[in-house]
């Protein structure tokens, strides 16, 4: 089983590359975002927990991540390896994720960072503003999103480096010679 988390800034490409990674390897895909949505849509424990957070102003706690995670994982016995999208987004919650795979008798094998510039990324955005209309897209919470990833999310990448668990792939250029640089450093 290999279990990796895609990592990177908002428009780095994540969602594209995610999809040739799972026809690739089978993986199955948790996006911590996909999570919370279809909890919260479908009124589950675990959702009104959220809500009760997200509703005055606080943040979600790692727990309920890490046992919707969990949930996931109970979810998919068959899976081949999980690709995790939107988490760890701190070494707390990095930890959490290990103490998790190895609980269920894995572990995070690699963790890929598409490195693109803010530049990049802005330009990226603006481009699939004017194509798809989405609504995370608008400039205040891309702003945020961008803002969020560089000054704090990004800190994590030293935890994984530092275990040699860290494959660093240029972000920008044509999506074919990116993904083919992802499946290098996965080999």
């Amino acid at each position: 089983m290999l279990n990796v988390v895609i990592f990177g800034p908002p428009g780095a490409g994540k969602g594209t590359q995610s999809e040739k990674l799972i026809e690739k390897y089978g993986f199955v895909h948790i996006s911590t975002g996909d999570m919370f949505r279809a909890h919260i849509k479908n009124q589950t424990p675990l959702g009104k927990k959220v809500i009760e957070y997200t509703d005055n102003g606080l943040l979600v706690p790692d727990s309920i991540t890490i046992d919707m995670l969990q949930e996931e994982v109970n979810n998919n016995p068959q899976a081949k390896g999980f690709l995790f999208d939107g988490f760890p987004r701190t070494v707390p919650q990095a930890e959490a994720l290990d103490a998790l795979m190895e609980k269920n008798g894995s572990a995070i094998h690699a963790v890929v960072a598409l490195e693109v510039t803010e530049e990049e990324v802005r330009g990226r955005i603006r481009k699939r503003r004017e194509v798809s209309q989405r609504a995370d897209d608008e400039d205040e919470k891309v702003n945020k999103r961008i803002d969020e990833y560089f000054n704090k999310t990004i800190h994590v990448l030293p935890f994984y480096e530092q275990q040699g668990r860290l494959e660093r792939v240029n972000g920008i250029g044509d999506i074919d010679e990116i993904f083919e640089n992802i499946c290098k450093a996965l080999a």
